[in-house]
């Protein structure tokens, strides 16, 4: 029982790292020095490796976007993901514009959840099962 709030500490760091702001407050690019740094990842900060990461995460996004679409939601969230992704690249490293970027962001996380919500009809067929006799009201 006594080491159950030992076991909780370690999850202290990964909770402080989700509570960075975001990239862009100068105040915050020591911190994120500091993190990188300490697991010898302090590389990635550099611009240079900023658009190829960012392009890689969003590339796999839409990759499990596109994953089995036909069985979930079709290739709307896809599109929808698509564009976002565009919208973020070009927010962030064409145009310069927070406003663009965070609009994005909000849609990308938008065909997520829409990727994501169950439908109603499996949600149905989830709670019976084929074997189990069914009642007749």
């Amino acid at each position: 029982m006594n080491t159950r709030w030992k076991q909780g500490l370690l999850a202290l760091p990964s909770i402080g790292v989700s509570l960075l702001p975001k990239l862009a407050c100068p105040a915050c690019w020591p911190a994120y020095a500091g993190l990188l740094t300490s697991v010898g990842l302090g590389f990635l900060i550099s611009t240079l490796y900023l658009l190829p990461l960012t392009t890689g995460f969003l590339v796999l996004t839409l990759a499990a976007l596109v994953f089995r679409a036909k069985k979930r939601r079709g290739y709307g969230p896809f599109v929808l993901g698509l564009v976002a992704a565009i919208g973020v690249l070009l927010g962030k490293f064409a145009w310069g514009s927070n406003f663009t970027m965070y609009s994005a962001l909000g849609l990308l996380l938008l065909a997520s959840l829409w990727n994501a919500w169950p439908l109603a009809e499996m949600a149905s067929e989830a709670a019976t099962c084929p074997e189990c006799p069914r009642e007749e009201v």
